[in-house]
């Protein structure tokens, strides 16, 4: 009996959180330490690895909007936007311009998607098997909300345009760091895990603490108390990695750094988050997509991951660190 209480009354606090944080913890930690060990384990054998590996995940992020846009009547051209994405990726990790490669990429991009987004397109099976699913699993418009008067061809230009601009731009900026001021391990980590302390630091410090809502008209599960432990977690992060990276005599002329990456990472990434809940509300649904247990879609997990990648990529660019 005692034993039988103590695992009801775990079960009730397991609820408890589940309910403060919005998603399955135990889920959400199991799926976080698996990418944790590919992403760490793609770093230390080859940075090439995990340019790869960023233009792996994009597929499918781009295959999750693709069915998000479509709940609305809104097609982006895929076949077009995985090639051009594709390519712009992996110039800018394998040339030796990289800002040119990726300049170059993406202006070519938006012209190549633009023309193939502005020709008649319409729904394959696989995308509209995908899209009832997502209205019947509740998490989408409704069934009757799906059938609506299609957009204008400037509509899905300007849609496709912005998938060009939101996704291989920014993921770019995640491999761009990676190639220059020879500390492939530290940028990588600062780019991608910094972020994702940040949302682990707002998550807890709003479960616990939050009194203050931040924007409830957008996401109302985020308050002031929760950015503010957001960019003291990313502080701390940066401080290690920075501490483990550098010499003494960088840090006695580069102390400020990890203090502005701090709370650049935990503004831009909550920025990050919030625009990416303005376009789920705006399209009716709850995740961008089901494929990262715990977290919902790729694009649910890498939000603030993309937003913040450009900021970190300059500042170290301009430090020189």
């Amino acid at each position: 009996m005692p034993h039988m209480q103590q695992s009801h009354e775990a079960e009730e606090k397991l609820e408890q959180i589940n309910k403060r944080t919005g998603r399955n913890m135990p889920q959400a930690v199991a799926t976080a330490v698996v990418l944790i060990v590919i992403i760490l384990a793609c770093l230390f054998i080859d940075p090439m690895l995990f340019a790869l590996l960023v233009v792996v995940f994009m597929i499918p992020a781009l295959w999750e909007l693709r069915v998000d846009f479509a709940t609305r009547n809104l097609h982006i051209p895929l076949l077009t936007l995985w090639i051009c994405s594709t390519a712009t990726l992996l110039a800018v990790y394998f040339c030796e311009q990289h800002v040119v490669a990726m300049a170059t990429g993406v202006m070519a991009s938006l012209i190549i998607v633009a023309v193939t987004a502005s020709l008649q397109i319409t729904l394959n099976g696989r995308t509209s098997q995908a899209v009832a699913n997502k209205a019947s699993d509740g998490n989408g418009p409704r069934a009757e909300h799906l059938a609506q008067e299609p957009h204008s061809h400037l509509t899905q230009v300007a849609v496709s345009m912005f998938t060009v601009l939101y996704i291989p731009l920014l993921a770019s900026c995640i491999i761009m760091p990676v190639t220059f001021n020879g500390h492939p391990v530290s940028h990588a980590i600062l780019i991608v895990f910094m972020p994702a302390l940040s949302d682990t630091g707002g998550l807890f410090a709003g479960a616990w603490l939050g009194r203050h809502k931040l924007c409830p008209t957008i996401s109302p599960k985020k308050s002031v108390e929760g950015l503010c432990g957001s960019i003291l977690f990313a502080m701390a992060g940066c401080a290690v990695v920075f501490a483990c990276t550098y010499e003494a005599s960088m840090w006695a002329s580069h102390w400020w750094v990890p203090i502005i990456a701090g709370i650049m990472i935990g503004v831009v990434g909550t920025f990050g988050d919030l625009c990416a809940s303005l376009i789920k509300r705006d399209l009716g649904i709850k995740d961008m997509g089901h494929l990262l247990k715990g977290h919902g879609g790729i694009l649910d997990r890498v939000d603030s991951i993309l937003m913040c990648a450009p900021f970190i990529c300059v500042l170290l660019w301009m430090t020189g660190l």
